[in-house]
């Protein structure tokens, strides 16, 4: 267990869990393009502490589809509610964008979209289409939702080839509901297994911890991530977007994230990410190593 001091029912911070501040030119740089072409980047709307750390050297994460949510999950800090239209020339300003910060390895994710017939797949086609003609050089990765499942959805996605498709489990089969209220735990394996099956891709998938599983669920989870031939796998610390989202249970230690990055090896996977601060896209472009 973390070293914990209970106040008022609340987990008090640990001191291995500190946040880079943004600094640095190229982050000022990231930021001021961000703002100028308001570009939505799950960087800024999910609250990631790597944000500083990974915007100073010249990576981001771009968000598609607008920055409003039509799940309503009780971890994160994008927005919930109903969507705004769909802006069609989003792909090619996504793809603009990359191209003037010179990125070479680009992340991509998305709202889930459940109020569209398409779940916002052809977005996702279009956009990934859109920076492989802009940015030819440019290698890919791809944080998808579910799309409830909808194979000929998925299907585009693997049809725009990306390098790297990931999709994230978030947390243990037990928390799914409370975690995840819309999604559900057998769906997302299911997603991740079509993907290996029908793409070859390179798959991944992240889980956060300090939401109340205990280890058996953890090893547990990574054990079903390994059956769905899944080939990379992050694990991170949850912390709290804000009061009104689900609280941190504990604080895990190092030590026990690296006792879980050596099971994961163990099971075969090809990467594992294991620390408080690691996030599904943080320090991606090595992971097509």
């Amino acid at each position: 267990m973390a070293e914990e001091i209970i106040k008022e029912n609340k987990v008090t911070k640990p001191k291995w869990l500190r946040v880079k501040l943004p600094v640095g030119k190229k982050y000022t740089e990231l930021r001021g393009l961000v703002d100028k072409y308001k570009l939505n980047t799950i960087c800024a709307s999910g609250s990631c502490p790597n944000m500083g750390e990974c915007w100073g050297e010249g990576t981001a994460t771009f968000m598609i589809l607008g920055n409003v949510c039509t799940r309503s999950c009780g971890f994160c800090g994008v927005k919930t509610g109903r969507p705004e239209t769909v802006e069609w020339d989003e792909p090619e300003k996504v793809a603009r964008s990359i191209k003037l910060m010179n990125i070479k390895h680009a992340v991509i994710t998305s709202v889930d979209r459940d109020d569209l017939k398409d779940g916002g797949s052809i977005i996702w086609e279009e956009t990934i289409q859109a920076i492989r003609r802009a940015n030819p050089n440019t290698t890919l990765e791809t944080l998808i939702p579910d799309f409830q499942g909808e194979e000929k959805n998925i299907d585009r996605l693997l049809k725009a080839a990306p390098e790297v498709i990931s999709h994230n489990l978030e947390t243990v089969r037990r928390l799914t509901r409370e975690v995840r209220i819309q999604a559900k735990y057998d769906r997302s394996l299911a997603v991740l297994k079509y993907l290996k099956d029908n793409g070859q891709r390179r798959t991944k998938s992240g889980i956060m911890l300090g939401l109340g599983e205990t280890e058996d669920e953890v090893i547990e989870t990574l054990h079903d991530l390994a059956k769905a031939k899944v080939d990379i796998v992050t694990i991170g610390q949850y912390l709290q977007p804000s009061k009104q989202h689900l609280p941190v249970k504990d604080f895990i230690t190092p030590e026990q994230f690296k006792k879980y990055e050596k099971i994961g090896l163990e099971l075969g996977f090809r990467h594992v990410e294991s620390g408080a601060l690691v996030r599904s896209s943080y320090k991606a472009q090595k992971h097509l190593d």
